[in-house]
């Protein structure tokens, strides 16, 4: 199928996998308890760091214990809030792969294609090739990535795919042990442990020295990020000079100067976010933004909400088979919760309130 190059959207005066669901006929406890020792060992680094969301109380005391107050309360929340997130995908990653394979993110489609189940898959690969292609990443042998960063990788598909692209090393990072420990095994039975590796660490704190790496790519990980200047401050600063970001993520839709959502936006943003476990979103331009403040060159970024848009449909569809609804039950209630709101996000979708975009950039050569 010919996939149409999408229109480049460049912001100049402004500047956010996830994941998703197998079970294989069991649940995913003993999915997760019937695996396999790993190659890396897997550190147990905080979770992605993350807040709560605006509703949390705020201690408004004046003076040293209020200010120690609230940061307690701010921990507790930030704890809670990466259990859940952590969990949840601990509960669904094996629906997940059951369906739909190792590549835990959107796919890319031709606008208004029919599309059937069997090229599902095969536009999650696109998604990828667009994502490199829409950075200028180049297959020349003297200039492509040689280290590679997956921030949020999922079970590794992103990981091993620029693995054996590039003949690259690749670290995923992610918050689910189960995670990481699933995609260690099926790295290892494509025969590229000796070239990827998984660990469960903090995406706001990476546990890796500055300009380790030629990539840094967050395939829809951003989302859960409540300090956005955090974390892409972390991905500019793992990147070595000379070295690409990619950032592909939802965002909420752009806003005009003075502008703030609408209560009904709000509103619906907030049943999304509490399903997902995801704080607050921003908007592209502010992604943009925050890329120009770390003087990066070449930030580019685009919407690509009609190139995903049969995705989550075809999620749903998949969801209400006997099969998605006995892997629903068998997982728990973090993901029924999830494929709840996917209604909900397709609406979102659908009114130009929610965004799926990319961002790039290049750390500048000194």
């Amino acid at each position: 199928m010919s996939v149409g190059r999408p229109a480049t959207v460049a912001y100049i005066t402004r500047g956010y996998s996830r994941r998703h669901l197998r079970d294989g006929g069991g649940s995913l406890l003993s999915f997760a308890s019937t695996t396999t020792p790993i190659a890396a060992p897997i550190k147990p680094a905080a979770l992605i760091g993350c807040s709560r969301r605006t509703t949390d109380p705020v201690f408004t005391s004046s003076g040293t214990r209020g200010r120690r107050r609230t940061a307690i309360s701010a921990a507790a929340a930030t704890e809670r809030l990466q259990k859940g997130i952590a969990e949840l995908y601990d509960e669904y990653s094996g629906v997940w792969e059951d369906t739909w394979g190792d590549h835990m993110h959107h796919g890319y489609y031709e606008p208004d294609s029919d599309v059937s189940i069997s090229d599902h898959r095969a536009a999650q690969i696109r998604m990828i090739e667009e994502s490199l292609r829409f950075a200028s990443l180049s297959d020349d042998s003297m200039q492509k990535p040689i280290n590679i960063v997956d921030v949020g990788c999922g079970i590794g598909g992103s990981s091993t795919y620029l693995a054996r692209k590039y003949g690259a090393k690749c670290q995923g990072i992610t918050l689910s042990p189960v995670q990481a420990r699933r995609a260690q095994e099926l790295a290892a039975a494509q025969g590229l442990d000796d070239k990827v590796s998984f660990q469960v660490a903090d995406a706001l704190n990476q546990p890796f020295s500055d300009g380790e790496f030629d990539l840094a790519l967050s395939m829809e990980s951003g989302e859960h990020m409540p300090d956005k200047k955090k974390f892409v401050g972390e991905l500019a600063r793992v990147v070595a000079p000379g070295g690409t970001i990619i950032i592909v993520t939802w965002c909420h839709r752009d806003l005009s100067p003075g502008e703030s959502l609408r209560p009904e936006e709000k509103d619906l943003l907030k049943k999304i976010c509490d399903a997902f476990y995801h704080p607050p979103y921003c908007s592209t331009a502010e992604y943009v933004k925050l890329l120009e403040s770390l003087s990066l060159e070449d930030i580019k970024a685009a919407d690509w909400s009609e190139y995903v848009a049969p995705f989550w449909p075809a999620v749903i569809k998949s969801s209400l088979t006997w099969k998605g609804i006995i892997s629903l039950f068998r997982s728990g209630w973090k993901t029924i919760k999830g494929a709840l709101a996917m209604p909900l996000v397709i609406k979102g979708y659908k009114t130009g309130l929610i965004k799926y975009v990319i961002v790039a950039g290049r750390k500048p050569e000194s």
